[in-house]
């Protein structure tokens, strides 16, 4: 059986459509999967079981990447396409069954949206990431056993989603600092190699014997894993908050202008808290993410800090 799962370029979608290829795999142990994916997402995919390849969709002009996708696959049978992506290059696929997303969506969260183009949207599956022992053990090098480890997602891909260095450091020293929900946990810092420069100021005010920095030194997978020995996640609305999501830790995402609606961090242990202002209150005209600074200065820290006890609490609750 061979199962042809196409998916999204961007790293947050990707990780949140991998629910429904956790649920093929579960429904047809034995299907040899391939995945068509961006290259910001393919990274993710690497320990899928029963993984023929991976097609690695780089943008071309006239979106000739979909036809050099239908190319490497049109000789092929395929039992099931998922095509997540609504391309026309999928409907001529030799294929027994097909599913996908059209233009026309359901209400609410992505994850439910997305579960809807297998009739799932009643029972949506979660996000989930696969790692193989050789990841989970540069996990362990890197963030060995001890005290418990806070993480913190201080970078976005756009400025306007990015809470002030100032707040996540304020933050960091009253969850663990004395009463706080981890006192005396390390924190690890996460984010891109080119994310750096944001993630600095945040970085140089944890004492050295915390400090696990992990800024543009792992891969995706290898980030998701050092993620998943974490004990609580706080960052921005992006990918590396979904990843810490389905790593399946506690996960609290800052909002403010995006649709927690739509992208809150899924799943039991995932909260999101978002700025006073609404959405449409933030969000301004003619909005340009390349040049507006940050939108998210009506989320305090009180508030954050409130809803990051909360969700500890919760997830204590549950774990008990």
């Amino acid at each position: 059986m061979r199962i042809l799962f196409i998916t999204s370029t961007r790293v947050g979608d990707a990780i949140l459509s991998s629910g429904l290829l956790s649920k093929l795999i579960a429904d047809h142990p034995a299907a040899r999967i391939t995945i068509a994916c961006g290259p910001a997402a393919a990274p993710l995919f690497g320990a899928v079981p029963n993984l023929d390849r991976i097609i690695v969709l780089d943008k071309m002009m006239f979106s000739l990447h979909w036809v050099a996708m239908w190319t490497s696959v049109v000789g092929s049978f395929w039992d099931i396409v998922v095509d997540l992506r609504n391309t026309p290059m999928s409907y001529p696929l030799a294929a027994a069954t097909r599913y996908r997303f059209g233009r026309s969506k359901p209400p609410g969260h992505r994850v439910v949206q997305l579960a809807a183009v297998m009739g799932l949207s009643e029972t949506p599956p979660t996000p989930k990431i696969w790692f193989s022992e050789q990841v989970r053990e540069v996990a362990k090098s890197l963030i060995p056993d001890g005290p418990p480890v806070l993480a913190i997602g201080p970078t976005a891909n756009w400025t306007a989603k990015t809470w002030r260095a100032s707040s996540f450091v304020d933050l960091i020293e009253r969850l663990s600092g004395p009463g706080g929900i981890l006192p005396g946990a390390r924190v690890a810092v996460f984010g891109r190699d080119d994310e750096r420069p944001m993630a600095l100021r945040v970085i140089d005010t944890i004492p050295k014997d915390r400090r696990i920095d992990l800024v543009g030194q792992l891969d995706l997978l290898e980030v998701g894993a050092c993620l998943e020995r974490s004990a609580f996640y706080v960052g921005n609305d992006s990918g590396l908050m979904h990843l810490a999501a389905a790593a399946g830790i506690p996960t609290l995402g800052l909002f403010g202008p995006s649709l927690v609606e739509l992208y809150a961090p899924w799943g039991l242990l995932g909260s999101a808290v978002r700025a006073d202002k609404s959405f449409d209150e933030i969000f301004p005209e003619n909005f340009d993410h390349r040049a507006t600074g940050t939108l998210m200065d009506s989320l305090t820290v009180d508030t954050v800090e409130v809803a990051a006890r909360a969700l500890w609490q919760r997830a204590t609750e549950a774990a008990a």
